[in-house]
């Protein structure tokens, strides 16, 4: 790879701005000074430094975010602040949602920049388990969970068979909610489909992946090697 693509990969700055930091001498690769930005580096063998720090390689990264409200799920926006503006990465550049979910919903959202890996889990032929946990505004009832069960006309489309569950009945109930496809909306629109009013939403799970509990709303962590497998094994 050549090393003006290696560091501006990685987050260093610009192409730009990385042709000029290696022209002026600031950019040393296993320890002697290069000024050619068109050099290869091997991103797996070659030690590359900026200012006598090493600048390592990352090429895949897998992150499990626990999306707060307020933000919304894309890579820039030029109203609202973004779920990529929340990580830290020398690869951020390159990273995205998988999905979305809206801006006041909550929960896990795995951000990468695997795009095999993004389709895979978005394919509407896949059938990707989702599992929300809501409060809804109105008593949930048998009758809710049968209709859930059944599909719902959603005016343009009808749901799959969805797993209703409820935790708590009442004028606000508590309920989770497993669905096996990703429309916008379409949970909103399911209980608004049985006259029903979601006030709160939170993911708690996509495929083998759920949210780990440790995580405050804001807050990151890198996937384990064994989650990463199960995602891919689906």
């Amino acid at each position: 790879m050549r090393l003006d693509k290696y560091l501006a990969n990685m987050g260093t700055g610009t192409r730009t701005e990385v042709k000029n930091m290696i022209r002026k001498g600031n950019v040393s690769v296993n320890g002697e000074v290069v000024k050619s930005p068109e050099m290869k580096v091997d991103e797996n063998a070659d030690e590359v430094c900026v200012n006598g720090e090493v600048v390592g390689f990352v090429s895949n990264q897998y992150i499990m975010l626990h999306k707060p409200a307020g933000v919304v799920s894309a890579t820039e926006d030029t109203k609202d602040p973004t779920v990529i503006d929340l990580i830290d990465s020398p690869i951020r550049k390159q990273l995205f949602p998988v999905g979305r979910l809206d801006k006041d919903t909550e929960g896990l959202l795995l951000i990468t920049n695997d795009g095999e890996l993004s389709h895979q889990l978005l394919s509407p032929k896949k059938h990707v388990s989702k599992v929300y946990y809501a409060r809804i505004e109105g008593n949930v009832s048998k009758e809710d969970v049968k209709a859930f069960s059944e599909g719902l006309d959603l005016g343009d489309f009808t749901s799959m068979p969805a797993n209703l569950t409820v935790l708590r009945a009442g004028e606000e109930s508590e309920i989770e909610v497993e669905i096996f496809e990703g429309k916008f909306h379409q949970v909103k629109r399911m209980f608004e489909a049985v006259g029903k009013k979601v006030v709160y939403l939170k993911r708690l799970s996509m495929g083998s992946l759920s949210l780990d509990e440790t995580l405050a709303p804001g807050e990151y962590r890198l996937l384990t090697e064994q989650e990463i497998e199960q995602l891919r094994r689906g």
